[in-house]
Parts: structure tokens; C-alpha cells; sequence
């Protein structure tokens, strides 16, 4: 029996086995693995180990995704790290190259996995506060949100957390360097149920503008009024 003669489940249940790459080769062999490799149901978990996997087309970003992380442990994340204000003319190159990569992915996420349950960040320097905060409003069964060397990240993100993620149950914030402890603090007087780890985030020191301004830290604004 040829494998295009197995019926659907069969075929579900084998390319379940495969990495990504290796679904998308068997997809490109006949139009009836093509039409498997589509299946909503065959992505409920997505693992990006590199941005340059997010635009690949080898997945299908649908309903079914429950799980997704991008951790990108690049030495560029070192680059995407540095102040933006102090990144020479390469710098700015490089970041040139992949600074909307992960806004944009997280942008389809929000309009199409409404029932994402977990999402993990991890060395992504150019993420923000405004594609987390829309991606909690879109996804109302998440229950896992960790955040780690996330260097935009700062307390709008505690915030829209205590305003909109009624269902989540375990946010992690590390290495986060914009992330406050009177922002933490909040967090855990708002939503006392919720596990909350800050690993580093509130001891670090906080990007300053030119002029002395710590972003997003003002000491004169008065936190969530």
C-alpha cells in the first residue's frame, strides 16, 4: 500500500512525528500530503529556535495552536540588547534586518490562535509592550506567559496583565531590564493567585534616555493611577 493510500488519520498520525522541515518536504511529494500538511489540527505546538524560522512557511499558524515559544539564543540578541540610542551604524543594521519579525508574528498569532494556552519569549530584544498587550486581549485561554531577556518589555505589560488576562496563571518576567519592582509589586496586590516570577528583572538597571530618563520610569509617574 503506497502512503497517499492511507486514510486521513493514519497520514495525520505519521506526519505528527516529523519536525517541521521535514513535514513541509513530505508535503511538496503530492497534493493529498499537501492538503495533511495543512490540517489545523496537526499544529497545536509550535518551537522556533531562530527568527529566521518564522518565515520559512514550513508550519501552519491556525486555531489548533495551544503552545508556541520562540527562543532565539543568537549571539545577535547580544546586539539587539544594546540601548537604541547607543547602537553604532552595524548595529543598527543588523537589527534593521529582524526588528518587526517577531511583532508581526505575534500580530497573525493575535488574529488567528484565539485559544493559544502558553507562550514563551526568549531573547527577543525588539518585541513590545503593544503586541503583548493585543495578543492577551485576543487570547483569553492564556494561561502561561513567560517572558525572558525581553529588553522592551516594561510595567504596561504588568499592567494589561491585571486588566486583561482574567485566565492566566503563571507569568514569568526574567532578565527583563525595564520591568519595575514597584510594577511587580502591583501585579502580585492585583492578582495574588497568580505565580509570578521576576528573576533579575527589578534589580537590573533600566535603559536611560539621553538627559537621564529611565524608560518608562519617570519618578514622577504615579504607577496604574
Amino acid at each position: 500500500m503506497r502512503l497517499t493510500e492511507l486514510n486521513w488519520e493514519c497520514l495525520l498520525h505519521i506526519f505528527s512525528f516529523l519536525d517541521k522541515s521535514s513535514r513541509k518536504s513530505l508535503a511538496q511529494t503530492c497534493r493529498r500530503l499537501l492538503r495533511v500538511f495543512r490540517d489545523p489540527s496537526l499544529w497545536p505546538l509550535l518551537h522556533f529556535r531562530s527568527l529566521a524560522e518564522l518565515t520559512k512557511g514550513n508550519f501552519v499558524l491556525g486555531p489548533a495552536l495551544r503552545h508556541l515559544s520562540i527562543c532565539w539564543h543568537s549571539s545577535q540578541v547580544k546586539v539587539c540588547n544594546v540601548e537604541d540610542w547607543m547602537k553604532n551604524d552595524l548595529q543598527r543594521n543588523i537589527c534593521s534586518l529582524h526588528e518587526h519579525v517577531v511583532n508581526d508574528f505575534l500580530l497573525h498569532v493575535s488574529n488567528r490562535c484565539l485559544s493559544l494556552q502558553s507562550l514563551k519569549l526568549s531573547g527577543c530584544g525588539h518585541v513590545t509592550d503593544d503586541s503583548i498587550m493585543l495578543l492577551l486581549k485576543s487570547c483569553p485561554c492564556l494561561r502561561s506567559l513567560q517572558l525572558e531577556n525581553c529588553v522592551l518589555i516594561t510595567d504596561r505589560t504588568l499592567e494589561a496583565v491585571t486588566l486583561h488576562a482574567a485566565s492566566l496563571q503563571t507569568l514569568h518576567v526574567d532578565f527583563c531590564r525595564n520591568i519595575t519592582a514597584a510594577g511587580v509589586q502591583q501585579v502580585r496586590k492585583m492578582r495574588p493567585s497568580l505565580t509570578l516570577n521576576a528573576e533579575r528583572s527589578a534589580n537590573m538597571i533600566p535603559d536611560k534616555r539621553p538627559g537621564g530618563w529611565a524608560l518608562e520610569k519617570g519618578l514622577k509617574r504615579v504607577l496604574w493611577h
